[in-house]
């Protein structure tokens, strides 16, 4: 197969997915030995004036609305129920932050976290369990999903609004714990995690309806202990 037929393929995939392909998944329906990085790089460059570009979202491609015309197309969805400002508040610390446990989640809100806000982010698709912290009692660590990638239009976490930007968008209000949110974790981020087992681990934790309740009985648990 030709390059121009392998860039007619490769166009074809990436328009009838209904979600971001990563690069694995494209080379496995390529034909072998195609130069990827090449043909997505021109693939970009021949969408780049047009009304739709392809971009990187997360880990996987995909086509969408070129960012100047976003404002001229009118999306309706049904919204099921509006997030609530504390599961607002602490999707923002999860994205900044993680991998966080719920009590550093609750240190820097200042307040309680309820079963509610995890449970509106988990069907949101937006959080998932990362691991274990190294700590007594090997707390639950959260961290954000290829969906919030994809669902806020970011291609990983570097492209996160600043401070300044959450407080216009009305997503921090003035408590003075909130007001650091914005601040990326520091150069030790996840050396003190496990990583959960393996993959079934993480899957059944996610199919789990009563996730937060179980993690919130065992961390209990070792405190009552």
């Amino acid at each position: 197969m030709d390059r121009f037929q392998q860039l007619r393929l490769l166009e074809a995939m990436l328009f009838a997915a209904k979600e971001p392909v990563p690069d694995p998944v494209l080379l496995e329906r390529l034909p072998e030995g195609v130069d990827l990085p090449s043909l997505l790089e021109e693939l970009q460059g021949m969408y780049a004036a047009r009304g739709v570009v392809l971009v990187k979202v997360g880990k996987g491609w995909c086509f969408r609305t070129a960012e100047d015309l976003s404002g001229y197309m009118v999306l309706e969805r049904e919204v099921p129920r509006k997030l609530s400002r504390a599961a607002t508040e602490t999707l923002a610390i999860i994205a900044y932050h993680q991998p966080v446990t719920r009590a550093e989640i609750e240190e820097i809100r200042g307040v309680a976290l309820s079963k509610g806000s995890m449970d509106a982010l988990l069907e949101a698709e937006w959080i998932r369990p990362r691991g274990r912290r190294r700590a007594p009692g090997k707390p639950v660590t959260w961290g954000t999903t290829e969906q919030f990638l994809a669902d806020f239009g970011l291609e990983d976490l570097t492209d996160l609004p600043g401070i300044e930007e959450l407080k216009a968008a009305g997503l921090l209000d003035s408590r003075p714990n909130l007001g650091a949110i914005a601040m990326q974790a520091d150069d030790t981020d996840g050396e003190d995690e496990e990583d959960l087992a393996d993959a079934a681990e993480r899957e059944a934790y996610l199919e789990n309806d009563d996730l937060f309740d179980a993690v919130e009985t065992e961390e209990q648990i070792v405190l009552d202990e």
